[in-house]
């Protein structure tokens, strides 16, 4: 059936490899979703936690900032070293660490064995998220803001499911049964083998790619001035992660503490926001295709400060309320951050992805002990009316380079 020459053939295989490179995406997301779930269920289960071994905020604090040290730190060395040599195979391996912590945290009785498990979370989310990213952007097809914002949204969507499992599994059975949720682990890790096994078939074909559309530096950008623009995106990072982690780590407590709610009652208005927040990341990198992603940075790191200023404030009802445009606006910015990186970094795209992931977590890490120590001090509702302004911390943006968004 194979005639040369009349151009059936080419649209056919065309066709073949992008169905294909849109199920390894999908692939990906779903991935991104399961790791993301079992990490999140950790914060979700803190209220569990404190009280079961009479934990202060400091101590919650220092769980969070174990997990995201782990996850920071290694994630810029990661991408460096599969920038250099990629390895397939290193999605699945780097999720045996998720399931190994999960299980060790089920079965935790001391304070120690719980930093010790939430560390080793810690490290499969460090090993995930630079190769996953890498692959995302190579199954792209030129679409790189929606490829990263889909990949990112399936983490998204896992995070706002982890307090669903808390409050509907973990909650009624206990501190044993997060064992159970170490199964989506295991499924995880036979996605990311077959997704390991495209990408290598496709290493030597990506690396010619990549060498002939990233080769030399950003065109009309001096070596500092790149080198600014990044420490500009790693500042701007900094003040939506640690107002994040105001929300992620303690709006379950601050609920509890101001409003008197039920602790299953604060997990789903949790989830409320943590869903806003998955719609958000979705939306940031198809934008930033169409009218470039600086204009998106602008919107959703500036436009969210209306709401914080006001949160404080609020009753219950429009406390909710409020968690979801803040959600929505601040999370579209992280996709844009990431792929306007990589645009400025053309050719360190597993460096710039483990950069700004492991930051991104150690900043959440970071901010989650410094808030919980803030708490302990002072209370908790003064943590919000202080996180309230980092946003304005946005207004740096303006010293960004414009780049011109490539079509796809």
């Amino acid at each position: 059936m194979v005639e040369s020459g009349d151009g059936v053939v080419v649209s056919i295989d065309r066709r073949a490899v992008e169905g294909t490179a849109a199920a390894v995406l999908a692939a990906l997301s779903v991935s991104h979703m399961l790791n993301d779930a079992m990490q999140s269920l950790m914060p979700a289960v803190y209220p569990l936690l404190k009280v079961k071994y009479a934990l202060t905020f400091t101590q919650v604090g220092l769980i969070t900032f174990t997990f995201q040290a782990t996850a920071s730190l290694l994630q810029p060395v990661v991408g460096i070293s599969t920038d250099r040599r990629p390895r397939p195979f290193s999605l699945a391996f780097g999720m045996i660490f998720t399931f190994v912590g999960l299980l060790m945290l089920a079965g935790a009785n001391r304070f120690g064995a719980i930093l010790l498990a939430s560390g080793l979370v810690g490290v499969g989310s460090s090993v995930f998220h630079p190769e996953a990213s890498r692959v995302a952007r190579l199954a792209s097809g030129g679409r790189h803001g929606f490829a990263q914002s889909f990949f990112q949204v399936g983490g998204n969507a896992g995070t706002a499911l982890g307090p669903l499992l808390a409050a509907y599994v973990v909650m009624p059975f206990g501190q044993g049964s997060i064992a159970w949720c170490s199964a989506a682990a295991l499924t995880a890790i036979a996605i990311l083998y077959a997704v390991g096994r495209w990408y290598d078939r496709r290493l030597v074909a990506g690396r010619a790619v990549a060498a002939r559309a990233t080769a030399g530096p950003r065109e009309g950008l001096s070596r500092a001035r790149v080198g600014w623009a990044v420490a500009i995106l790693l500042v701007l990072v900094f003040s939506k992660y640690f107002y994040m982690a105001s929300l992620g780590s303690y709006y379950t407590f601050y609920l509890i503490d101001k409003f008197g709610v039920s602790v299953e009652s604060s997990q789903l208005y949790l989830f409320v926001f943590l869903g806003a927040v998955a719609a958000g990341t979705l939306a940031g990198g198809p934008i930033g295709d169409r009218i470039g992603f600086k204009a998106v940075i602008w919107g959703s790191i500036l436009g969210v400060v209306p709401f914080t200023l006001v949160l404080p404030y609020a009753n219950l009802f429009w406390t909710v309320v409020l968690t979801v445009p803040i959600g929505v606006v601040l999370a579209s910015a992280f996709s844009a951050i990431i792929v306007y990186a990589q645009e400025l970094l053309p050719s360190r795209v597993g460096l710039v992805a483990g950069l700004f992931f492991g930051f991104a977590f150690g900043m959440g890490g970071l901010g989650a002990a410094v808030l919980g120590v803030l708490a302990d001090r002072t209370s908790i509702e003064y943590v919000y009316h202080v996180c309230s302004f980092l946003p304005l911390i946005g207004v740096l943006t303006a010293f960004l380079p414009d780049l011109k968004a490539k079509p796809a």
